[in-house]
């Protein structure tokens, strides 16, 4: 394993790690980056990161090599045994998103709230984000794997989820500026509605290779988790409990479109995109 690496200017945040993981992977596994790029890429993200379990190492040749690897190693690994893509799961309760099983991996990838699939050949590897600290300046991501069923799970195409986010996002913003005190209204969670506004920024934030259009609904979706998180934060004072409940069910759709953009977008370089 290499050396300690002080935090920096990273995310090391092992929800951004998925998303990240699975674009820049999708990008060197067809072809438009090589695999140091990808996985600079990927470790600028969301911090340094290792691999470690049963269902990786047992990959490779030579055993468990001390039950983890480096990312690097591990995706090195994966291709000599036929890694074709990599698809991005985003669960939450009720929801398991981009999830096929089996029980134990569904449950890691829940409680983490996101995960990568694997595909390979005759198998699927399922690989679990959690925070890896390590000392006093050390802190990264491990990658646990498990075995996961080798099937291609329910979600929509980028076509509509795009058309489902665009939805979502008209809907929750009408639900939050009526229900909320315009005078009260958080300027963060303003200056980002404003953003929407301008959905085609110019913002490539999946990897070379994807469709012009799956960068669009990555960026959107993007602006959107933001808007959810600020406006979750938000404590209520001054609404009334029908306000408050209008303003939850707002932000639940809201965060369901856009988790499904944020797969379908990622998940898009592994189909036709029109």
């Amino acid at each position: 394993m290499s050396a300690a690496v002080p935090q920096g200017d990273t995310g090391n945040d092992a929800g951004d790690a998925a998303p990240a993981l699975v674009a820049w992977g999708n990008a060197w596994l067809t072809g438009h980056v090589g695999l140091d790029e990808a996985v600079d890429a990927v470790e600028k993200a969301a911090g340094p990161q290792i691999v470690g379990g049963a269902a990786i190492m047992a990959v490779g040749p030579g055993g468990t090599r001390g039950g983890e690897a480096t990312l690097r190693s591990g995706l090195g690994d994966l291709r000599i045994e036929g890694l074709t893509g990599l698809r991005l799961a985003l669960p939450a309760p009720g929801d398991p998103l981009g999830l096929t099983g089996p029980p134990a991996f569904n449950r890691a990838a829940l409680d983490a709230g996101a995960a990568v699939v694997a595909v390979l050949p005759d198998r699927a590897v399922g690989l679990v984000p959690a925070e890896d600290r390590r000392g006093s300046s050390y802190v990264g991501v491990r990658w646990e794997s498990y075995e996961a069923v080798p099937a291609v799970p329910d979600v929509p195409a980028l076509p509509d989820a795009d058309r489902q986010l665009t939805l979502a996002m008209r809907d929750a913003t009408e639900a939050l500026l009526t229900v909320d005190d315009v005078d009260g209204f958080p300027p963060e969670i303003a200056d980002t509605l404003a953003d929407l506004r301008d959905p085609d920024r110019g913002e490539h934030p999946l990897a070379p290779g994807y469709p012009q259009r799956a960068h669009r609904v990555a960026a959107l979706a993007g602006r959107l988790a933001l808007v959810v998180e600020l406006a979750r934060s938000l404590d209520g004072r001054g609404l009334s409990a029908d306000q408050m409940a209008r303003r939850a069910e707002a932000l639940r759709l809201l965060d369901r479109a856009v988790r499904r953009a944020r797969v379908s977008a990622c998940n898009s370089a592994l189909d036709h995109v029109p």
